[in-house]
């Protein structure tokens, strides 16, 4: 049975604060609903959550539900903020009416598109996919920053996670483009990369922003 938009929220905020947070529960406020919310109601015929008081409780029926709830709002952050540049609480408005769309095997699409990256904007875990795992044993790890990178190993730039119009820039100017091949020489003291037939040096501030995924 789908879960409805309203139910689904409450699900991703329960799921941050009980399995993220160290917390057992959640209080109705921090839930943004009330004991006679309809949705709330739905998530208990469901069997998904218990409600003692002003406490909800997520059950083991519905972890599963929640955690795909969060996989696919993060998964639509890496969308709209990393690829087409939706910042800020823009951004993460825009992720949660997007996420409400990524059902049937169209998050395993977008996760597979993005090359299965393990967080989201915000540096929070990506809850992993079935098609992460397949990734994984299969020797792909996704989309990673070029400080992961040991010299010699060569990637492909997926996007660049800056916000900062100045260093955006100053990589662009560099060739640093999504799509472009970019091989490490060195990490110390600086990054030291080739792109093309030229070579480049960035700070591990820089580098960090910098995402690359790695060839196989």
């Amino acid at each position: 049975m789908k879960v409805s938009h309203k139910a689904e929220e409450i699900l991703e905020r329960l799921w941050i604060i009980t399995e993220e947070g160290g917390d057992n529960a959640a209080h109705l406020e921090a839930l943004s609903t009330t004991l006679d919310a309809e949705e709330l109601l739905e998530l208990q015929q469901m069997t998904y959550i218990e409600v003692k008081g002003e406490r909800v409780y997520l059950r083991p029926e519905g972890r599963e539900e929640a955690r795909m709830t969060v996989r696919r709002h993060r998964l639509a952050e890496r969308l709209l903020m990393d690829v087409l540049d939706y910042k800020g609480s823009g951004g993460n408005e825009r992720a949660c009416e997007f996420e409400h769309l990524l059902h049937h095997g169209v998050d395993t699409k977008l996760c597979t598109l993005l090359n299965h990256p393990t967080t989201c904007p915000h540096g929070k875990p990506i809850p992993p996919g079935t098609c992460c795992e397949e990734a994984r044993a299969t020797g792909e790890t996704g989309v990673v920053a070029l400080t992961e990178l040991k010299p010699g190993e060569t990637g492909e730039i997926a996007y660049l996670a800056t916000g900062n119009e100045k260093k955006l820039q100053k990589l662009m100017g560099m060739g640093v483009l999504p799509g472009s091949e970019l091989v490490l020489t060195r990490r110390f003291p600086s990054y030291i990369f080739k792109v093309g037939h030229s070579e480049f040096a960035v700070d591990e501030d820089l580098a960090k922003e910098i995402f690359v995924r790695r060839s196989t």
